[in-house]
């Protein structure tokens, strides 16, 4: 939920003005992640002192950094941070050649948004040691129970605040021990064998000038790394860490929540897995893996294993990650729909001439496909908008595939210990593939023998690494806080789960063909469906005082009508209930009368007719209604034009969901900026949910 980011310069010359924009770039890039405080911590100068301790043993250590912490969005913090550093006279043109940065944006989980609780959080007074840090300790009252006795003294509400502490802790221990060779990742390791949860952590400490250590478990953690030297080609050698830490060439480190904030200045990117703790000391980057039987062997700390690992590429481009001519960038992933529904589908679908098979071919599934098929149920797994994708998709793999479906919520799932059986395919959707409550249900059915299939739009994210198998959505970067083209992205990628099932089923042949025709021609059904905007904008103009809105759905779309619902309420802050249509007489119908309004979706679909009865109860009851049909159906939904109508071009019925979410989608949109809330950064809420 919250976001990390870091900076180290290494035998390059950056000015402090040019490090400070370096750590507000990055997290203006990650404050999708969290926007309700936010902070930094940089190095107060370039010196480093000399002191003794009682024994006469003397150390070198930096001064102590300076840590600026503020409560609202990053541009509030950058405003402070400029104000404080006027005040105290800081050179803000003071060269390093080399420079460790912290930075970091926060989503509240313990205690209010508030300076004190803002990140860096540190050991105490001296800022010692300084944590940023992504997740939840959820033993951290024991801890703070034992650093208490101790003597240390805390300040914030926060879980965070006893890792520093608890750094500074094993930090003297060990000096009082006489183990005086003891190295920043043993500190570290030392931390991480005392703390419960899931966590990325970046450490910063006086005692260890011009080093940084990164770390995860569960929350998501990645190192770029940029040479500034001779080119260096792109042969193997290019990715070799190893290379990269002898050559001595001037580089920047940066370590990032996400990919979206390291992109800009480089593609050269570690993936930092479960476990790793990641040193970036002299220009080089060494890493050691965490082991928790490792503990104190006599009075020194243990000498941990290291790791070889290789750098990647990311396959993603600045123009992404930036608004181009949109105002949010909520607008912009709702209009790049048609290009992200493209990019989904490229290379797996076969449409060959006439005597041809139309075919799908998902590479990263066709070993398992076989299983299953064999599978005694599917069972999806999802949270929010990638739940909702996924009750779109069953009904069609259902149909193609004879396999009896199931839906789980995960945090349900886990809660209840529900049975899930070796004989089971377990999908996990999730966007982000990050998402703390999918991951604890993908670990349970892992224990439990399923074959688990991962749906994500993240290369190299947790479910895409701990899945038997899967299918990246490649919908590209989503950076508004509601999800838009991923969610139409994985009803897309489920639909071709769906036909790559049942490709040996010969009963099906016609209908499956006729779904990839209708997949073939989406993304131009969504180019005719976003020329509804300017309609979308004076609908929310008629809708903008209103407290409440109800939207009904059935077969297909009763998923439409449970994410139509979750995009107006999460964004615009009116409370809406997608509802399915069937049990509108079964409570519902109470709530209806001339004012509140009530959006129902009715195009051509096997659940027609049933849905032109709900219109007439509804109209019978003087219901405020906004209809969406197929184009030419106004008259069929709407006698006597007696309620608004939408009109939506007709595809296959499986497909239907991904044209009809858009017009809704349009309509929170412009609801959100009328009433004169942040579309991008709705109240309360994160992009990437990596707490439970």
């Amino acid at each position: 939920m919250c976001g990390i980011f870091a900076y180290l310069n290494y035998n390059v010359t950056r000015d402090r003005r040019f490090i400070l924009e370096i750590l507000f770039n990055g997290l203006r890039r990650l404050e999708y992640r969290g926007y309700d405080s936010a902070g930094i911590s940089i190095d107060s100068s370039s010196q480093s002192s000399l002191s003794s301790d009682s024994n006469g043993k003397f150390s070198i250590s930096a001064l102590p950094p300076l840590v600026f912490r503020q409560e609202g969005n990053i541009e509030s913090l950058v405003k402070s941070v400029y104000i404080d550093v006027g005040s105290i006279e800081l050179d803000l043109e003071q060269s390093f050649s080399v420079h460790a940065g912290i930075a970091h944006t926060r989503w509240a989980t313990h205690g209010e948004p508030s300076p004190k609780n803002s990140h860096p959080q540190t050991s105490g007074a001296g800022n010692e040691f300084l944590v940023v840090h992504n997740g939840i300790v959820t033993n951290y009252e024991v801890l703070k129970e034992t650093l208490i006795r101790h003597g240390f003294d805390f300040e914030s509400d926060t879980d965070t605040e006893v890792i520093p502490k608890l750094a500074k802790y094993v930090f003297d221990k060990a000096n009082e021990e006489g183990d005086q060779t003891a190295s920043f990742s043993q500190v570290v390791l030392e931390v991480m064998r005392h703390l419960e949860g899931a966590y990325a952590l970046v450490f910063k400490s006086c005692h260890y000038p011009n080093e940084l250590i990164a770390c995860k478990r569960g929350s998501p953690l990645l190192l770029g790394v940029k040479e500034l030297g001779e080119d260096m080609g792109t042969g193997a050698s290019f990715l070799d860490l190893k290379f990269i830490s002898e050559n001595g060439q001037p580089k920047e480190f940066f370590l990032s929540s996400d990919a979206s904030a390291v992109v800009e200045h480089t593609k050269k990117v570690l993936v930092i897995e479960d476990g790793e703790v990641v040193h970036l000391k002299d220009g080089g980057v060494s890493i050691l893996k965490f082991e928790n039987d490792k503990g104190k062997h006599g009075t020194a700390l243990s000498r941990p294993s290291s790791v070889q690992r290789a750098l990647s590429f990311l396959d993603m481009e600045v123009e992404q990650i930036n608004k181009g001519k949109y105002e949010h960038y909520m607008q912009k992933e709702i209009h790049e729909q048609p290009e992200s529904l493209t990019t989904t589908m490229r290379g797996r679908l076969k449409r060959g001439g006439s005597s041809k098979a139309k075919t799908v071919l998902l590479g990263g599934l066709k070993d398992h496909l076989k299983t299953i098929r064999r599978s005694r149920r599917i069972v999806f797994i999802g949270c929010g908008t990638s739940y909702n994708a996924a009750l779109a998709a069953r009904p069609i793999i259902e149909e193609l595939s004879g396999v009896p479906v199931t839906m789980e919520i995960a945090s349900d799932l886990v809660d209840r210990q529900g049975p899930i059986y070796r004989e089971d395919t377990a999908v996990f959707v999730s966007q982000s593939g990050e998402t703390a409550d999918t991951l604890l249900a993908l670990e349970y059915a892992l224990e439990n023998g399923a074959l688990c299939v991962g749906i994500t739009n993240t290369v190299g994210s947790a479910i895409a690494r701990n899945t038997h198998c899967g299918i990246h959505i490649n919908a590209g970067c989503e950076i508004g806080v509601a999800s838009t083209k991923a969610y139409t992205s994985q009803i897309v990628v489920m639909a071709m789960l769906a036909l790559a099932i049942g490709d040996d089923t010969i009963s099906t042949r016609a209908r499956r063909e006729a779904i990839i025709d209708g997949l073939f021609d989406l993304p131009n059904k969504i180019r005719g469906v976003l020329k509804l905007d300017q309609e979308m904008k004076d609908l929310a103009n008629l809708l903008i005082s209103e407290q409440s809105l109800l939207v009904f759905g059935r077969g297909y779309n009763y998923a439409t009508a449970l994410e139509g619902a979750l995009k107006v309420k999460e964004v615009s802050l009116m409370h809406s209930e997608g509802i399915l249509a069937g049990e509108m007489k079964h409570g519902p119908l109470a709530l209806v009368d001339e004012n509140l309004p009530i959006i129902v979706i009715a195009t051509r679909d096997a659940c027609f007719s049933k849905q032109q009865s709900v219109i007439q109860q509804l109209h019978a009851r003087k219901g405020r209604l906004i209809v969406m049909c197929t184009k030419g159906d106004a008259a069929s939904v709407c006698p006597g034009r007696s309620c608004r109508v939408i009109e939506v071009p007709q595809i296959e019925d499986c497909l239907q969901p991904v044209v009809n979410i858009v017009p809704l989608q349009l309509l929170a949109y412009h609801l959100t900026v009328l009433r004169g809330y942040n579309v991008d950064q709705p109240r309360n809420l994160a992009k990437s949910v990596t707490t439970q």
